[in-house]
């Protein structure tokens, strides 16, 4: 998932390119064991979320397996990577493709010896009333956010079982509670954490772990590629509740929670805030969400 901001600003070889070079750098106050050595697979990772997470985990000594399907990014961020000295690898795919998916996997799989970490990271978004969007926009979203995370994991499993990994999955708070006006975003939020905590059960006694983190608003590019009711890229902005963070502040939440083995990450205040609201008391947190997003869609 990669939500709002300017894109170039979170993409390698943009014009922010010296600050993600920067964040490139070795970090000498964290200690490089928790997967110093581990194969990091991470899809949408050309940008956002996806691209702060492998900084991270490269930071701490592991292999990245940068995942996406814009080619030229790719090139860039895996080039930019290798200036710094650390091990990653490019791989182009649109995780809408089973076949792609698996030939990605099994690429990285055949380069590194196997998977560790899978990071279903790759999500798109829409904005639009229900009654207002084409089926289509609907079949999109769940292509990408919930078949894409599906498809990659099925063909990393056995290597992940194997080596006895983790798997960590980008969702939303809207995964875990309602939102006004991305009835198809939502829902296929909804469909992951059901996957995921499912599939949770029936690898513990595999050993391999799984991760689900809840992003809230987090400055990135995801909302600049939201799509309309009509499948096209809306010009209609964006609602919010608080300010954003930064995908190097989640991707630093992230690292900690993977670390500790939690089952479930909520990010930012306002995203902790509405988890819980809409667990004491969901009606009245469902009539303030309401009132926040409706112009958005009016």
């Amino acid at each position: 998932m990669r939500p709002p901001g300017d894109e170039q600003a979170t993409r390698c070889g943009g014009p922010a390119f010296i600050t993600n070079e920067v964040n490139l750098a070795p970090e000498s106050t964290m200690p490089r064991t928790a997967f110093k050595d581990k194969v990091v697979a991470i899809t949408g990772a050309a940008s956002g979320i996806g691209l702060a997470i492998a900084h991270k985990f490269a930071r701490q000594g592991a292999a990245i397996a940068l995942i996406d399907m814009d080619q030229t990014a790719l090139d860039q961020c895996e080039q930019a990577f290798h200036n710094s000295g650390y091990r990653a690898m490019a791989v182009t795919c649109d995780v809408t493709d089973p076949a792609m998916c698996a030939t990605a996997i099994k690429t990285v799989i055949d380069h590194f010896g196997g998977i560790d970490v899978l990071v279903n990271n790759a999500g798109i978004t829409q904005r639009s009333r229900f009654a207002d969007t084409r089926v289509e926009v609907f079949h999109k979203v769940m292509a990408v956010n919930f078949f894409g995370s599906l498809y990659c994991t099925k063909a990393a499993l056995d290597s992940l079982i194997e080596r006895r990994g983790m798997i960590i999955v980008n969702e939303s708070v809207a995964g875990v509670t309602p939102l006004l006006g991305r009835t198809g975003y939502s829902a296929s939020k909804h469909a992951l954490h059901g996957l995921f905590t499912s599939l949770r059960c029936e690898l513990r006694e595999k050993g391999v772990h799984v991760l689900i983190v809840c992003p809230g608003f987090i400055k990135t590019n995801l909302q600049t590629r939201a799509l309309g009711a009509d499948g096209r890229v809306t010009d209609r902005p964006q609602s919010r509740v608080g300010g954003q963070a930064t995908p190097e502040s989640a991707a630093e939440e992230i690292f900690t929670a993977a670390v500790k083995k939690k089952h479930l990450l909520i990010l930012t205040f306002m995203g902790k805030l509405g988890y819980w609201v809409s667990r004491v008391a969901p009606v009245l947190y469902e009539k303030m969400m309401t009132k926040k997003f409706t112009d958005e869609i009016q």
